[in-house]
């Protein structure tokens, strides 16, 4: 069960939430143009290309966690800051999420990787409709704890990435999002490159509604035992 504050113009209430079925959206950029450019990028290292653009990868629900530390199998690892969306009984809601990945196994397959770490998600909730007509105006960044020092890793607004409900409309299965499924909506660069941290933090913040969520982990490396 994951525990979520949820914030709408109505109030504010505390709900537990069993999350059925996890969707990963990726290479969810808006400007197709750059993602494609992306892909070849990657194609050039060894990453093998999505079968579509947007591609909706899915993983255990059991990944997801609010723990405040992840445990990762060796060195290879790094987050992603993400939007996320949850269908509820009463609608959807926008969170926050790092879409932690093994760099390492996301050049022998990227479904794979989706599925080796656990997906660590913010505990506040907006009311998806609140945000919906503003969605460009809302600005994401995240920080990463490298040798000790905490480094601007990923920041840019919402604009950059698709819009919810052309994810929804793209994704197999129609555009509704079933209550208790959650998706991550896409991230954005990584300033200075991909690479790991022992400590992720980021945040979502709405300079129309003005409010921000924020959410931040510790990254456990455990060992490689052959």
């Amino acid at each position: 069960m994951l525990t979520f504050d949820r914030i709408s113009a109505t109030g504010t209430d505390r709900v537990a939430v069993e999350v059925s079925t996890l969707v990963i959206a990726g290479w969810a950029g808006r400007d197709e143009a750059a993602v494609r450019h992306h892909i070849e990028e990657l194609a050039a290292i060894g990453v093998p290309p999505p079968s579509s653009v947007p591609v909706y990868y899915r993983a255990a629900a059991a990944n997801l966690t609010q723990a405040p530390v992840l445990e990762v199998l060796g060195p290879d690892s790094s987050g992603e800051v993400e939007p996320v969306l949850l269908s509820l009984a009463d609608g959807l809601w926008l969170g926050l999420g790092s879409d932690h990945t093994d760099r390492k196994a996301e050049a022998a397959g990227i479904a794979l990787s989706k599925q080796l770490c656990g997906k660590p998600v913010g505990t506040t909730l907006w009311r998806f409709e609140e945000v919906e007509g503003h969605w460009d105006a809302l600005e994401m960044r995240a920080t990463a704890t490298i040798d000790g020092v905490e480094v601007p890793y990923q920041q840019g607004s919402l604009a950059a990435l698709r819009h919810p409900r052309d994810l929804l409309a793209r994704r197999p299965g129609g555009p509704a999002l079933p209550p208790g499924s959650l998706m991550f909506c896409g991230t954005l660069g990584a300033i200075g490159g991909i690479r790991p941290a022992t400590r992720f933090a980021m945040e979502l913040n709405d300079p129309v509604l003005r409010r921000r969520i924020r959410h931040a982990y510790d990254i456990q490396a455990l060992p490689v035992i052959s």
